[in-house]
């Protein structure tokens, strides 16, 4: 049984992934959660600033912000929680990285879907481990480390 995916397309900006990319990679990160819910929604980046502040009290637009959902155990509801990924800001990362955007943006969904599995990178230990579940996915994909910039 797969994941299920609920895209939201909240920006108009081009040069988006196709909804099949994003459930592709999102069902890679999640692979052992299956039959689980998300939401991915794409945003420009007003409203990633504005979740940035409430949520971060970060007032600047990020690639993407991740929201575990927080539901009690005994409602057994598969829902994972919600991805808002600003979708300039994971353009514009791509060309100073010089990554393709592919990649970024799958490494983006990954990286996202980490966190909602509970994955963090606050101190060293957590950030080494994170990358290295990051590094691996991404390779079942194909990509390159997305931690080493300029490999178009």
């Amino acid at each position: 049984m797969a994941i299920e995916v609920d895209i939201q397309r909240a920006s108009e900006a081009a040069d988006q992934p196709d909804d099949e990319s994003f459930i592709r990679w999102a069902g890679l990160a999640l692979r052992d959660r299956p039959g689980h819910e998300l939401t991915i929604r794409l945003v420009d980046e007003d409203e990633s600033r504005t979740l940035n502040r409430e949520y971060r009290d970060r007032d600047y637009p990020t690639n993407v912000l991740s929201f575990p959902a927080d539901l009690p155990p005994e409602l057994n509801i598969p829902l994972l929680g919600d991805l808002v990924v600003c979708v300039q800001v994971v353009q514009r990362e791509a060309l100073e990285q010089r990554k393709s955007a592919e990649s970024h943006w799958a490494h983006m969904v990954i990286h996202g879907c980490l966190h909602l599995l509970g994955h963090d990178h606050i101190d060293d230990a957590q950030a080494e481990e994170m990358e290295e579940i990051e590094r691996q996915l991404m390779a079942e994909l194909g990509f390159p480390d997305p931690y080493i910039a300029n490999h178009e």
